[in-house]
């Protein structure tokens, strides 16, 4: 096959003019194209994540928990939907950081642009700036409110959200308290700048967190079967929360 016999400084030129949609179906073409393209960081994957991602992110260390050029592009694609937080919010110029405004008594919330069916899932979020009295992370399907009056476990108040108040360690789902969480003795409180990973299992229809590489167990179970999107609110003025999705979790 002629194609698989191109040398690989013609097919960074011919793939870097691609859409990044088309690429997966370049991968299977052939065996070379496949190896070729699975080079988390050749200058194919370099090119596009300096086309597509701001300039602020590229410098800062952001995206330190992804190193390769693909996996920076893959969190440029799951990371906060501009078009789906509250009006009070709004995602700074790299892509990855919601910064609420100080507006009194509401609460702000935001969703990430992708929402998982199916598969495992892992993501950092942290938050910068004071948490207030509620600072919530967790999932949250399409039909969950981005905005309330008050200071409220906004992530958790419905039947279609489940959040953690990283304040006071409690659970939220369905509007009220699910109880206390991690499940130890003392349990450390959220200390700002913290990365939090959030674990969502499809097929085990379940939502774990991980602190400081210490797995904090299971916080929730019997997930629904729909889309379930990362998610995240914040009561208090000009704080800020940053995602980075990594992928599927590394067990162990």
């Amino acid at each position: 096959m002629a194609a698989a016999k191109l040398p690989p400084r013609v097919l960074e030129v011919l793939f870097s003019f691609l859409d990044i949609s088309d690429l997966r179906n370049c991968s299977l073409v052939c065996k070379s194209w496949y190896r070729f393209l699975n080079d988390e960081n050749n200058d194919v994957w370099r090119l596009h994540c300096v086309r597509k991602l701001a300039e602020e992110a590229l410098r800062s260390d952001i995206l330190s928990s992804v190193p390769t050029y693909k996996a920076k592009l893959r969190a440029l694609f799951h990371s906060w939907n501009p078009n789906d937080c509250s009006r009070n919010i709004y995602v700074k110029p790299d892509g990855f950081t919601i910064h609420r405004n100080p507006v009194a008594q509401s609460t702000d919330g935001a969703r990430g642009k992708i929402g998982f069916k199916t598969g495992r899932h892992c993501w950092e979020v942290w938050f910068e700036g004071p948490l207030g009295t509620v600072a919530m992370i967790g999932l949250a399907a399409k039909g969950t409110p981005t905005q309330n009056q008050g200071y409220v476990p906004l992530i958790g108040c419905d039947d279609q959200s489940w959040g953690w108040n990283l304040v006071d360690n409690h659970l939220f789902h369905n509007g009220d308290s699910q109880g206390n969480y991690p499940q130890l003795n003392n349990a450390p409180k959220y200390q700002v700048g913290e990365k939090i990973k959030v674990i969502l299992d499809c097929e085990d229809n379940t939502l774990a967190f991980e602190k400081n590489f210490e797995f904090l167990g299971v916080a929730f179970r019997g997930l629904p079967d729909t889309h379930l999107y990362p998610a995240a609110s914040a009561v208090y003025g000009n704080t800020e929360v940053s995602m980075i999705y990594l992928g599927p979790p590394l067990d162990g």
